[in-house]
């Protein structure tokens, strides 16, 4: 996620943390410094930390039970709003998903456990429940409510909290996964409006969360969307062919006068053989204009790490390769290397816009006579 600082790294797992959550510390700091000077101040921004070191291990839950599973879990991102732990794949088994999702909450519980029993912590008082501000209610106390808060608010049965994905898993079974996502990712969706509505009259940062909520609902849906209209398909499908490329040695120049007079936004960089060596994006173009000159060779601002695959693969397994590796195209490529197109998050939407917008009876494959479209055997 961009705008992020690794701090660190735990059984593989990178934590890093968004810039905005570090300007989130330092508001938090003043707003308590200027209410109730520095000893409020410095007592507000530990419960802050520790309320977040509460969400970290929530999401590690999540990664340690996915790992259980074969999934990996490359970063988690702590945000204002919470914390993101990216798993390079979504578990399509419904009982892996629901044990996944659970595993977060269960962790909040068990710490809201460990306050009260070891801790001593207190829920009875008034001011815990309700002022967690309160510099006068025992900080232990404050922690064993928010953790039990965390629980439940994470349950809500809608996408993409823990509760919507096990919402998910649960439909899976009966409606299968596609179906499950649309369903769990609407009533996410109309969380969204709903706690943006109680926002604008009490809380706003509720009206964040609510954006968050929508985008992330909105995302789910249409990743699930497009893995199952590339399911079975010829990678060949979902192909630009018809692409500009560019040579190590050309100079930037070049890549610019290439960048204005195509609608690309990504160049495969090949040799003399039309193997891909490279790729140079819109943002590598701009930027070696800007710190290195006109004159300065593609091969100085391309990136080497070229993910491909084979054109003979099946086109999920390309979108797999997006999600996974977070690679702005795949190279699709021949059996002995040499470059047939590329495959964008950008070309993939327009196949799925195509894809449904084709008559009932009509999918995508390769048919004689039809290109990428045709009728399934025997209709």
């Amino acid at each position: 996620m961009g705008w992020s600082i690794t701090v660190g790294s735990i059984a593989g797992t990178a934590v890093r943390i968004h810039i905005t959550f570090l300007l989130f510390l330092v508001w938090i700091f003043g707003a308590m410094y200027v209410a109730g000077g520095t000893a409020a101040a410095w007592s507000s921004l530990i419960f802050i930390v520790l309320v977040f070191l509460c969400v970290l291990l929530h999401e590690f839950g999540h990664i340690f039970t996915a790992r259980a599973f074969g999934v990996r879990t490359p970063d988690v991102v702590l945000l204002p709003i919470g914390g993101v732990a990216r798993l390079e794949r979504i578990p399509e088994k419904p009982s892996e998903e629901f044990l996944i999702a659970i595993a977060g909450p269960l962790v909040n519980v068990v710490i809201a456990g460990l306050l009260l029993t070891v801790g001593g912590a207190d829920l009875t008082s008034y001011a815990a429940a309700a002022s967690l501000d309160n510099t006068t209610v025992p900080m232990v106390d404050k922690l064993a409510m928010v953790n039990l808060f965390l629980a439940i608010f994470n349950m809500i049965p809608a996408f993409p909290m823990d509760g919507g994905r096990i919402l998910r898993a649960a439909l899976s079974a009966r409606l299968g996964f596609v179906r499950a996502t649309e369903i769990a990712a609407t009533i996410g969706q109309g969380a969204a409006f709903l706690l943006g509505f109680i926002g604008l009259f009490y809380n706003p940062i509720l009206i964040f969360i609510a954006i968050f909520v929508y985008l992330a609902a909105s995302s789910e849906a249409h990743m699930v969307a497009l893995r199952a209209v590339s399911r079975g398909v010829p990678v060949v499908a979902g192909t630009m062919t018809k692409i500009a490329t560019l040579t190590p040695d050309a100079p930037i120049e070049d890549a610019v006068q290439v960048l204005l007079q195509t609608s690309q936004s990504e160049f495969p960089v090949v040799d003399f053989e039309r193997k891909p060596v490279g790729l140079l994006t819109r943002g590598g173009i701009i930027r070696a204009l800007k710190e290195l000159g006109p004159d300065a060779r593609v091969s100085q601002a391309m990136t080497t790490d070229v993910v491909s695959i084979d054109r003979r693969r099946p086109l999920d397994e390309a979108v797999k390769l997006l999600q996974e590796r977070s690679a702005p195209a795949v190279a699709v490529i021949e059996p002995d290397g040499r470059l047939v197109g590329l495959i964008t998050t950008e070309t993939l939407g327009e196949l799925m816009m195509v894809s449904q917008a084709m008559p009932e009876g009509f999918r995508l494959g390769r048919s004689a006579g039809r290109g990428p479209w045709g009728r399934p055997a025997g209709a």
